[in-house]
């Protein structure tokens, strides 16, 4: 396969975080970068406004280890795939570069595909700072077998709604379904990721 590079050398690259699904960010390379990229395995760019190849994070500490490098059917464009070693992609400080609107406003929802490794660090956040008021600290200082309890509490009451045929109560019971499990894995020391990728390697 040769890659379809523009008059002045490049190719656009997308990083995509490979827990949440996110595209954190985007930028150019040369063959130079590409080939850094594939040499060292974490990701390496091409600075238009500096003249040179660059490795992203290697100042902020911010790297990017790239599990897999992808083609587009046109062969014009890559796709890295990416573990973001920290958490902001973004020289911003943002989590990735596409933190606004076509108006210029600060996008805060979450998408559907980010939401449970999303959930899962927020878990971590509130065990680790145990805050006033966190429904989550104070179940987590009760004990594992509580947090244990509790997901089999919320497994029996989704059953009684998927009984009941009541498809909104399905939908609530589900989320709080899904809550307790990624509490319970977290307490466990298991990361939703590793789940995923069990569930991924049984795709025929």
């Amino acid at each position: 396969m040769e890659l379809k590079f523009n008059e002045k050398g490049l190719i656009p690259v997308i990083a995509q975080d490979v827990r949440t699904g996110e595209v954190r960010m985007f930028a150019w390379a040369n063959q130079e970068a590409i080939e850094k990229t594939l040499q060292t395995g974490y990701a390496h760019y091409f600075s238009r406004s500096r003249n040179k190849v660059w490795k992203k994070g290697e100042t902020s500490g911010e790297l990017q280890k790239v599990l897999e490098v992808r083609v587009d059917c046109d062969e014009d464009a890559l796709l890295y795939i990416v573990h973001q070693e920290k958490d902001k992609a973004c020289h911003t400080g943002e989590r990735n570069c596409f933190f606004r609107d076509k108006e210029g406003k600060h996008v805060n929802r979450i998408l559907p595909f980010e939401v449970l490794a999303r959930l899962q660090d927020v878990i971590r956040e509130r065990i680790e700072t145990l805050p006033e008021g966190s429904y989550t600290a104070k179940l987590y200082k009760e004990g594992p077998d509580r947090v244990f309890q509790k997901f089999g509490e919320e497994a029996v009451e989704l059953l009684i709604a998927l009984k009941n045929s009541d498809k909104e109560r399905v939908v609530s019971e589900c989320a709080d379904l899904l809550y307790s499990l990624i509490f319970s894995l977290t307490v466990w020391g298991v990361d939703i990721e590793e789940v995923l990728w069990e569930l991924s390697k049984r795709f025929k």
